[in-house]
């Protein structure tokens, strides 16, 4: 049966869920979850979490889903080996080093892939199964017929959201948060601020980037059919009375093979909404989708404290047990209990004595052992034995029934014996040779001119779509010695791969033979279409295990996250070629709503403008597939930062263009090859001497 999976960010949100009918809950331990704003459990608290639920038959997932360091590694695998000895039944993960990490430690739990992988075609949810994962949590993004199609050919499990928060940004590529205030959202402690104040060019919508909350409570039959094995509600950060509603109603929506009623729909609103709820991306169809909370939209606060009452007043929640007493003349009272998992327990009274008056029955007996009301137990069946004569006080058989149910209990909650290993080997650091390669990144056909040729760079990146369209301006650069590399989209659909594949051949058909991906969705596409591979920043590669990853994976090089201190950069080891990205307007969104024709009513080739209260202006890109880009404000600068550039270690050293004018561009590379003093009016050293929380 599909599984019904509870936020949990608190201890009494564990028991707000189980209490309302959750299959499972997530919570987080210490600092390595992406909410780690929420309260999250102490180990005295989690392991009494894992008991509570192991008893009740609810499963516990932990989310390590952040990225970490190369000095946190060890520490997270600890956590890690902790939460899988207490009972955990699986560990959400986004970091590919991590993975590897702890696959290698801790070889026996299951591993799911998190929704801060950004998966969204088939290819990266078996890339995933490859890494060892067994479980893929689905990007959001996704429509009812995109998951039909991969949950039907995926070789691991897939799990959907279905209520809760909708990120602008493609979980997993958002750095708007970091850059703007050092609080990453990959680290988990995103500071919302899509849900922030801006102005749009042309457009009266005050918070363009605000979505409403999804909700697909009327839609589980359909996901159920689909295939889909989780259903997951989000809301760590919410308090337990929200998530003890809305658990509840999808509970019974599932249990009972139904739609909402009309009553459990404004229950939702109540629970939580930002004007309304959106089915946009399960529909396919995007407009419509914003929302932000008002004052209407708060609940009345009798509505929690109705539902506080339910949960925490008793067991709501009842295991099925099978009961089976014998008292026999001269021999202790014994009594077996076992459920239908195969636990059992046994357990031993007194010698019954001979009755002076009314002795012993087998319906008395059956009576008294159904009594396990507040007890998380449900007795489906009761037999007894008795042999005629004998007698017990009460008090001995009710001893007797709290005896069993404990062991019965403890039987229940014990956890599984997983094998522990050891953390693989740090990484090997191949330093490279001369200094760091230049490489160049352009967006636009403007910016190819034979004035950015002649400075010589070492490699050309540039969009795939637009090298094949134009490839005689790549050409000026090939003669000047440039290798180009095709730039595959930040975000490919299952629809979107075979255009792109015909692209790729073109391209390796006049000579072209590296891609740059960014996404582990595309590595199967590129290499079948006889490309080698290099790493872009959304793979989001945090350390050295990372890296290996990539180069097990034949990767040629990587990009070091930016949102790394270039002094972490330097201390991380480097067992593949490694660059980094020196200067440009990072990309901090990736985002499948269009801005610029949501505010237009039309498609827009030029970029617009989004303007938050301090007056910062990022630019906003129209991207294949009518997705939206946004770019930072400040332009990343280190030209005067060479010493510390060389002193790390890397590879390459890339300029993205991005919304240069074509003299702008042959500037600022200018100003890097130490040709130019130029730099940019503003400026930003990114999060390279900051480092984010």
């Amino acid at each position: 049966m599909i599984e019904l999976l509870s936020p949990a960010g608190s201890p009494e949100a564990v028991i707000a869920a189980v209490q309302n009918g959750a299959d499972a809950v997530y919570l987080g331990m210490g600092d390595f979850n992406a909410r780690r704003g929420a309260k999250n459990f102490t180990d005295e608290e989690f392991e009494k979490a894992v008991r509570y639920c192991r008893i009740r038959g609810c499963k516990v997932y932990v989310t390590l889903n952040t990225l970490v360091n190369d000095r946190e590694v060890e520490s997270a695998v600890r956590a890690a080996g902790l939460a899988s000895d207490l009972g955990a039944d699986g560990i959400i993960i986004q970091d590919l080093g991590l993975i590897k990490a702890i696959r290698k430690a801790l070889p026996d739990i299951p591993l799911h892939a998190s929704t801060q992988m950004s998966l969204h075609n088939l290819a990266g949810v078996q890339a995933a199964a490859e890494l060892g994962l067994t479980r893929a949590v689905l990007a959001r993004e996704l429509s009812l017929e995109q998951i039909r199609a991969i949950t039907s050919r995926a070789a691991i499990e897939t799990e959907v959201f279905v209520h809760g928060a909708l990120c602008f940004c493609h979980s997993g590529q958002c750095y708007l948060s970091a850059m703007i205030g050092r609080r990453s959202g990959n680290r988990g402690m995103c500071a919302q601020p899509c849900r922030m104040q801006y102005t749009l060019t042309g457009s009266k919508e005050e918070h363009p980037l605000s979505l409403k909350d999804n909700c697909l409570v009327d839609r589980l039959d359909e996901l159920e059919q689909a295939g889909v094995a989780c259903l997951k509600i989000e809301g760590r950060m919410k308090r337990p009375e929200y998530t003890a509603i809305v658990t509840g109603i999808y509970a019974k929506a599932l249990k009972e093979h139904r739609k909402p009623t009309k009553e459990e729909m404004q229950l939702l609103e109540q629970a939580f909404s930002r004007q309304g709820f959106t089915q946009g991306y399960f529909n396919g169809d995007k407009q419509d989708m914003l929302g932000m909370r008002t004052e209407q939209d708060r609940a009345d606060e009798a509505i929690f404290t109705t539902a506080r009452k339910a949960y925490a007043d008793g067991e709501l929640r009842r295991v099925p047990v099978h009961f089976y007493t014998v008292a026999a003349k001269g021999t202790p009272i014994r009594a077996i209990a076992f459920d239908d998992e195969g636990h059992k327990a046994v357990t031993f009274g007194a010698v019954p004595e001979r009755a002076r008056r009314q002795g012993l029955t087998d319906g008395y007996l059956t009576e008294q052992m159904f009594k396990t009301g507040g007890t998380p137990y449900s007795v489906v069946e009761n037999r007894a034995k008795t042999d005629p004569g004998l007698f017990l006080p009460a008090a001995e058989i009710n001893r007797l029934r709290r005896e069993l149910i404990s062991q019965i209990s403890e039987e229940r909650a014990k956890p599984p014996v997983r094998a522990h290993g050891a953390l693989p080997l740090p990484p090997k650091n191949c330093v490279p040779l001369g200094d760091p390669k230049i490489l160049f990144q352009v967006r636009s056909e403007e910016q190819l001119t034979t004035e950015l040729a002649e400075l010589k760079p070492d490699y050309l990146y540039v969009p795939a779509a637009l090298m094949a369209e134009h490839f005689e301006r790549v050409l000026p650069f090939v003669n000047q010695g440039a290798v180009p590399v095709a730039v595959l989209p930040r975000v490919v659909t299952d629809e979107e791969l075979r255009p792109l594949y015909e692209t790729l051949q073109k391209l390796f058909a006049r000579g072209v033979n590296e891609a740059l991906v960014g996404n582990l969705g595309q590595i199967a596409l590129a290499r079948s279409a006889g490309f080698r591979l290099r790493g872009d920043f959304g793979l989001n590669a945090f350390n050295g295990y990372t890296m290996e990853v990539l180069q097990e994976a034949g990767f040629l090089s990587a990009t070091a996250s930016f949102e790394l201190r270039l002094s972490q950069i330097r201390d991380m080891p480097k067992p593949i070629d490694t660059e980094a990205i020196i200067y440009g307007r990072l990309p901090v969104m990736v985002s499948d709503q269009n801005l610029l024709k949501n505010t237009s009513g039309r498609s827009v080739s030029l970029p617009g403008e989004l303007a938050d209260r301090m007056g910062s202006v990022f630019p906003v890109v129209a991207e294949p597939g009518e997705r939206t880009v946004i770019y930072n404000a400040h332009k990343l600068y280190l030209a005067d930062k060479k010493d510390d550039l060389y002193g790390t270690g890397l590879w390459g050293l890339r300029l993205l263009f991005s919304t240069e004018s074509a003299r702008e561009c042959v500037e600022v590379a200018k100003g890097h090859l130490g040709f130019s003093d130029y730099r940019p009016n503003i400026l930003t050293r990114g999060l390279y001497y900051r480092g984010v929380e």
